[in-house]
């Protein structure tokens, strides 16, 4: 038992981590002068091209009832993977004004907006445990974007970009645990990365032109896809049901940590420590509104 949740942590602590390198690479080739459609384009296409070809090699057998409710089923996981397409645009859109580590924190409001939707759609009025968990992340978000400091020049289309891909983000993780759960995971994950293709096509289709850099597919392209729609997804299915929801939630933070420290190696951006402390409050909250009492 304690070696399957052990086994668990690492496949969620590597899911994270690979998520935790996706700004950082956008930011670098937001350097070399690639755009944001060149960006999400090339990563959804070459994502949902080989979350294909594993699932055409996958020696999973699936059953289908019937051809309606394979229908059903399919246009239910499309329809909810729009959200996961508006997260990487809104998160990428994020970057390109703010700081990594401002641009991690503000994704990472999907929790406390994860307690409202919760409340709105199941009626349930939040424990004190996570109303003091939701405080605790409003004050850590606070010091880790530097919001008291007169000497930093806030730029709000970053923050109004990423308070959007939080947003976006929480409804995606609303439609990870609830859609279409009995489908194979590998199933799940593409025609939900088919979704957010879609989306993404109808928002850039416009920069689908001569200008569009086919270089990006080869340069950034496939690190995008590999750590961004394949191998997340993959990691979680396989890690969540082995620790648990609430110990999954815990470990999946360490995203924020990964995410600031990859942009100080390769990026040189700086984190002072008040930043750190907001880090560890908002991390601390994650832990707080997960343990298990007992």
């Amino acid at each position: 038992m304690k070696n399957n949740v052990l086994k668990g942590s690492l496949f969620i602590a590597l899911g994270a981590s690979s998520y935790g390198m996706l700004a950082t690479s956008v930011k670098m080739a937001y350097q070399e002068g690639f755009s944001t459609a060149e960006v999400t384009l090339s990563q959804y296409i070459l994502g949902f091209s080989g979350l294909l070809i594993l699932s055409l090699f996958s020696k999973t057998k699936q059953k289908v009832k019937t051809e309606k409710s394979s229908f059903k089923s399919v246009f239910k996981l499309i329809l909810a993977g729009t959200s996961l397409g508006l997260t990487s645009t809104f998160y990428y859109l994020s970057v390109q004004y703010v700081p990594v580590s401002v641009a991690i924190v503000l994704l990472m409001q999907t929790v406390w907006m994860g307690v409202i939707a919760e409340m709105i759609i199941y009626k349930k009025i939040p424990g004190l445990r996570k109303i003091i968990s939701v405080f605790i992340i409003l004050i850590g978000t606070v010091l880790a974007t530097n919001l008291l400091q007169e000497s930093v020049i806030i730029n709000w289309t970053g923050f109004f970009w990423g308070l959007m891909a939080a947003l976006s983000y929480t409804a995606t993780m609303y439609s990870s645990n609830n859609i279409e759960l009995d489908s194979p995971p590998l199933r799940r994950s593409l025609f939900m990365i088919l979704g957010g293709f879609i989306v993404i096509a109808l928002i850039f289709h416009s920069s689908i032109n001569a200008h569009f850099s086919t270089g990006i597919f080869m340069r950034w392209g496939i690190v995008l896809s590999l750590f961004g729609t394949i191998l997340p997804p993959l990691l979680f299915t396989r890690g969540m049901p082995l620790t648990g929801m609430g110990l999954g939630a815990i470990i999946a933070s360490v995203e924020i940590p990964v995410s600031i420290l990859v942009a100080y190696i390769w990026l040189k951006e700086p984190v002072d420590f008040m930043q750190w402390m907001g880090v560890i409050l908002i991390l601390f909250a994650v832990v707080l509104m997960n343990i298990r009492k007992g």
